[in-house]
């Protein structure tokens, strides 16, 4: 009966915002969905194999610049980004797990690593040519559903809402899958889960692959919504440190977690701004944020919920 009652309220507030008039709002509820599809693909690296990743970013970037160069530059369909990226996604979170687990590289130094290829990535990006550098790339106003521009903000909307379901689905199946449970061994206990066989480089390199995957898509959403990207807005910091939050926040390494932290993030955020708009307010506001839930919910709200149940 709980159980019913909590989807039947998770479908009444998905489906909320298409009954809404303003664009502004719907925008909002993009924009959440959006941060819950990062926070459930940061999930399934950090959460359930505890790959703190700083720097996920790198993959939020690839996709966006990945989908943007392939139609700008080669003319092709922007609806192509979308495989594409998750490509390159994964191939790049193949590559940082391979350099990373095969150096033994965990906690704290993996974190650096992670945020260090973003940095590498933004740097590049604001030199190359093909990147047009600090300049970034405008994207053709062209209105339509084959150029994946739509016309209002609730199309754009139930195309995130169905890469939520997917990411969520994807990151159900892992967890309960086998290949789950070994990446919950390797993520609590290293040494316990290779005693167990456990191939602690293999699994944790598909985790992070299939984490950077889904989280290039989002990049992709992101470029075709707004028709502009630049290295600061797909490699900058503050993307990173949102995907993290989204999951923390709700409650790393559970399913309705990073649903739950972005909308409480963004919440939060939205109402603040009303009171307090500056420059590098969101930066602080973040930063804050994460102290309250490392000093008072260190399993998020999702585990505050469990703890209700037991009381």
């Amino acid at each position: 009966m709980k159980r019913a009652i909590v989807i039947a309220g998770i479908t009444a507030v998905a489906l909320a915002p298409f009954a809404f008039n303003s664009q502004y709002l719907v925008n909002i509820a993009m924009l959440t969905a959006l941060s819950a599809v990062m926070g459930q693909a940061w999930n399934i690296a950090g959460g359930f194999g505890q790959m703190t990743s700083f720097g996920h970013a790198a993959f939020f970037g690839v996709g966006a610049y990945t989908a943007a160069i392939l139609q700008t530059r080669w003319g092709l369909s922007p609806w192509l980004g979308l495989p594409a990226s998750f490509v390159t996604g994964g191939l790049l979170g193949g590559f940082i797990g391979i350099l990373s687990f095969r150096a033994g590289l965990r906690g704290s130094y993996f974190a650096l690593v992670t945020l260090a290829f973003a940095e590498v990535l933004r740097v590049l990006a604001n030199s190359l040519d093909f990147t047009r550098g600090g300049l970034g790339i405008n994207i053709p106003l062209k209105q339509g559903l084959a150029n994946f521009q739509f016309h209002n903000r609730q199309s754009t909307y139930a195309l995130v809402l169905l890469m939520l379901v997917l990411t969520t689905g994807v990151a159900m199946f892992i967890k309960r899958g086998r290949f789950g449970a070994r990446l919950v061994a390797a993520g609590e206990n290293e040494d316990a889960a290779s005693a167990l066989g456990v191939d602690l480089v293999r699994t944790k390199t598909i985790g992070l692959a299939t984490s950077g995957a889904f989280t290039a898509l989002a990049g992709v959403v992101y470029t075709q919504t707004y028709l502009y990207i630049d290295p600061s807005i797909a490699f900058g910091v503050e993307r990173s440190i949102e995907m993290l939050l989204v999951a923390m926040i709700g409650g790393a390494g559970t399913i309705a977690g990073p649903i739950l932290g972005a909308i409480a993030l963004h919440a939060v955020a939205e109402t603040s701004h009303f009171f307090i708009d500056a420059p590098g307010f969101a930066p602080l506001l973040y930063g804050a944020t994460l102290l309250v839930i490392i000093g008072f919910l260190p399993r998020g709200i999702a585990g505050l919920g469990a703890r209700w149940s037991r009381a």
